[in-house]
């Protein structure tokens, strides 16, 4: 008998568990735009190779007594052409699967991930090897690509084609084959890195930070730079708000399917927006966000408190080459009505709140304040079935004090061939409110809005704040309601 790896999740992958919904499975996706019709048979041979290099991705969740885990299988993925809405749920409790699909639709490679197995940027990895094993077969050579069956055009016929390279680790040089996996399934770094420090008496447990931060995000990466934060000004002190956090309503979609509407610009003339204000492009966003949602509210009514919450790419300051989820939160608001709300000043406040609490400093003070409750042993020993329940709780509680959550991936980078073919490049995450997800790759910035609603006001607001200053926005949105899959027939 085989014996099986396994590994048991953190709590950070624990919420996502106790957490989802048929609204709300827990899934993202990230997706990019060939130049090209894809090839599915060269798309399969890509997956196979890039596959193999991550063990964490061969794993299936498995349900304990006391907790969930990850064990390692003999499954392989296939490579399929589109067939269901946006982040369908993945992982079922009755089923033995693999926790992520890759699928495609014209010139769209798609990879979608329960957020338990990985974050955005474990995913973005395995997008960026697959995308990269992808066209080294197709094209084997600059500017020659390959028929369907592999062969480089204008060789000889036959069976056999071109292996790619293997891809390689993030920071490993492009054509450095001999760089070996390193997103295997026991990696774990908040364990590698905070239950060290804590022997040294220096950092919480690592368990309590997982803890601290799971609950206000269904997404996977951070807005934060990835070369690291440091505190940027003092900033008005962030307290909890005086007045009730507005929370966006709609009609649900019909299936519980997620409405997505992408928005496409470039990316330069939105950043010289952020920079004009002398603030980050997450802020800047989550500021526009924020008027767009007032004023597609008609004011807010009492609720005069927005307050969005922010993953932080842990990886900026411990270095690791974990697939993992290995990511914080950091909550920012505004009141309305107490001072300048212009999106300016506004965009500068949240500035101010964000970077000093994105600091490694402020995130281990937080830390501590969990440490005694993650080692009482009544939690410890409680069922999971127990667990699940709280932890739905304090997922809840968090979310009621949330008018939207937001992430932004940053600027993508692929090496050749995959670059010279290869435009934009999506990210969107299931939802339990409006929120939206942005990323960069080849000029263009992408900002994908999901939202449960079939509402769009918020949207339609947004852009026209970006156009009113200049930006050249184009505007795509997935069929959701009766009448617009109507449309395209059966």
């Amino acid at each position: 008998m085989t014996r099986r790896t396994w590994v048991r999740l953190d709590n950070a992958s624990n919420i996502f568990l106790a957490a989802r919904t048929n609204a709300d499975p827990k899934v993202f996706r990230l997706s990019a735009e060939t130049d090209h019709d894809v090839d599915p048979h060269l798309l399969q041979a890509a997956l196979d190779t890039t596959f193999d290099r991550y063990p964490l991705y061969h794993a299936v969740l498995r349900r304990g007594v006391f907790w969930y885990y990850l064990q390692d299988s003999d499954l392989r993925p296939v490579v399929t052409a589109e067939d269901q809405y946006t982040c369908a749920p993945l992982y079922q409790a009755d089923r033995r699967n693999l926790l992520f699909r890759v699928v495609h639709h014209r010139r769209r490679i798609v990879l979608e991930v329960f957020h338990a197995l990985s974050d955005g940027t474990g995913a973005l990895w395995f997008l960026t090897d697959l995308l990269t094993a992808y066209h080294r077969l197709r094209y084997p050579a600059p500017g020659r690509p390959v028929t369907d069956d592999g062969e480089p055009l204008g060789a000889g016929t036959g069976p056999g084609h071109a292996v790619p390279a293997a891809p390689v680790a993030p920071g490993v040089p492009p054509g450095d084959a001999a760089a070996e996996p390193t997103h295997a399934l026991s990696g774990d770094s908040f364990r590698h890195y905070f239950l060290r420090r804590r022997r040294q008496g220096s950092v919480a447990a690592g368990s309590a930070f997982r803890r601290e931060a799971a609950p206000a995000t269904l997404t996977a990466e951070a807005g934060a730079p990835s070369s690291g934060v440091a505190p940027r000004g003092t900033g008005a002190r962030h307290s909890r708000p005086r007045t009730k956090v507005y929370r966006a309503t709609g009609t649900r979609t019909p299936d519980n399917r997620t409405r997505a509407v992408e928005l496409t610009m470039p990316a330069q003339g939105v950043l010289a927006l952020a920079r004009a204000e002398g603030v980050s492009l997450t802020m800047y966003l989550i500021a526009v966000f924020f008027e767009s949602l007032r004023r597609s509210s008609g004011g807010l009514g009492a609720a005069r408190t927005l307050a969005a919450s922010v993953p932080v790419n842990l990886r900026q300051f411990f270095p690791s080459t974990s697939a993992r989820n290995f990511f914080a939160t950091v909550r920012v608001d505004h009141t309305y009505g107490e001072g300048p709300d212009d999106v300016g000043s506004v965009s500068r406040q949240l500035d101010g709140q964000f970077w000093p609490k994105a600091s490694p400093e402020a995130l281990e003070r937080k830390l501590r304040r969990f440490i005694r409750f993650e080692r009482m042993p009544v939690l410890r020993i409680l069922p999971r079935p127990l667990k699940d329940v709280i932890l739905k709780l304090v997922n809840g509680g968090s979310n009621r004090g949330l008018s939207v959550a937001v992430s932004n991936l940053g600027r993508v980078s692929l090496p050749e061939p995959a670059a010279s073919h290869v435009g934009r490049i999506l990210f969107h995450v299931t939802a339990v409110r409006p929120q939206f997800c942005a990323i960069s790759h080849a000029g263009l910035l992408t900002i994908t809005f999901t939202s449960p609603f079939t509402e769009t006001a918020h949207i339609r607001e947004f852009a026209r704040m970006l156009t009113a200053r200049g930006i050249d926005v184009t505007v795509a949105a997935a069929r959701v309601t009766e009448e617009e899959l109507a449309e395209v027939g059966p």
